[in-house]
C-alpha cells in the first residue's frame, strides 16, 4: 500500500522538487499551496515524467488561514505517513532598528504559526498512520544571526525551537521528526519574493557563488530522512553548497 505524504509551499522550488522526489519514491502525493494553477501544472508533469507515480491530489491552501488549513486536513483524511512544512519564506533585509514589524508579522505568521496550524491538524492522522514523519523545513537562519536577518532569523529561530519542542512532547507516539536547515539555495521565487520582485536585488545573494544549492539538493535530504527505517529519526540535517562555511560566509569567485 502507497504511503501518503503531504507537502506544503509545494507550488515551487523545495515544495515542487520535494513533491516530485517522493512521488519517485512510491508516495501519493498531496500537493498543497495557494496557487492552484501551478499545482495542477505540476501534478500533470508528475503523471507525465515520474514512472509508476502513484495519486497526485492538489489541494488550495493558505497556512495563515485555519478554515484552509481545516479544509487541507478534511482532503487528506484519516492516514497521514509524511508532513513536509515547507511553506514560508523571507521578507526584506532591513536592520533591527528600521524593522517592518508588518513584515515580521507576515514572516511568523507563516514559518511559525502556519508549521503549528498545519502540524496540529495532522497530527491525529499522522499518530494513526502508525508510523508518521513531520520534516520541517527550516534554514541556516534559524541557528545563525546574520545581519539584516532579524525578522527572518526570529522567525526560523522559533521554528526551531517548535520542532524541538515536537520531538519531546511526541516521543511517546510513532512519529518521527525530523529538522531540514538549508544554507544557500537558488530557487526561481525566494529571493524575488524577499525583496519583492525587485530583481537586481535577488540576484546580488548569489553573485560569484560558484554553485549553490539547488531545490533538488534539499528533496533529496527530506527523502533520505523519510525512508529511513520507522525506529530511525533524523533529527537535523543542516545542508549548504561546498563553498559556504556559515551564513556570512561564503566563497565568491571574482
Amino acid at each position: 500500500m502507497r504511503k501518503t505524504a503531504v507537502v506544503t509551499g509545494a507550488s515551487s522550488g523545495i515544495g515542487a522538487a520535494t513533491a516530485r522526489r517522493l512521488a519517485a519514491e512510491g508516495f501519493n502525493v498531496v500537493l498543497a499551496a495557494r496557487r492552484t494553477d501551478r499545482l495542477d501544472a505540476l501534478a500533470k508533469e508528475i503523471t507525465e515524467t515520474v514512472p509508476g507515480a502513484g495519486r497526485l491530489a492538489p489541494v488550495e491552501l493558505d497556512v495563515t488561514s485555519q478554515a484552509s488549513v481545516d479544509a487541507l486536513a478534511a482532503a487528506v483524511g484519516g492516514t497521514c505517513h509524511v508532513l513536509v512544512n515547507n511553506a514560508g519564506g523571507a521578507l526584506g533585509l532591513d536592520s533591527v532598528a528600521t524593522a517592518d514589524l508588518d513584515d515580521w508579522r507576515a514572516m511568523y505568521d507563516t514559518n511559525v504559526l502556519g508549521l503549528v496550524r498545519v502540524t496540529k491538524a495532522l497530527l491525529p492522522a499522522l499518530v494513526g498512520s502508525g508510523a508518521g514523519h513531520v520534516v520541517n523545513i527550516t534554514s541556516l537562519a534559524a541557528h545563525e544571526p546574520y545581519e539584516g536577518g532579524g525578522g527572518y532569523n526570529a522567525a526560523k529561530h522559533a521554528a526551531y525551537a517548535v520542532n524541538e519542542v515536537m520531538r519531546l512532547e511526541l516521543v511517546e507516539q510513532p512519529v518521527r521528526v525530523t529538522e531540514v536547515a538549508p544554507g544557500l539555495v537558488r530557487t526561481e521565487e525566494f529571493s524575488l519574493v524577499r525583496f519583492r520582485g525587485d530583481e537586481e536585488k535577488a540576484a546580488k545573494p548569489y553573485q560569484g557563488v560558484p554553485e549553490p544549492l539547488v531545490a533538488d539538493d534539499v528533496a533529496d535530504c527530506v527523502a533520505w530522512a523519510v525512508t529511513r527505517p520507522p525506529h530511525v529519526n533524523i533529527d537535523r540535517i543542516d545542508v549548504q553548497p561546498r563553498v559556504q562555511a556559515a551564513a556570512h560566509r561564503l566563497h565568491r569567485e571574482s
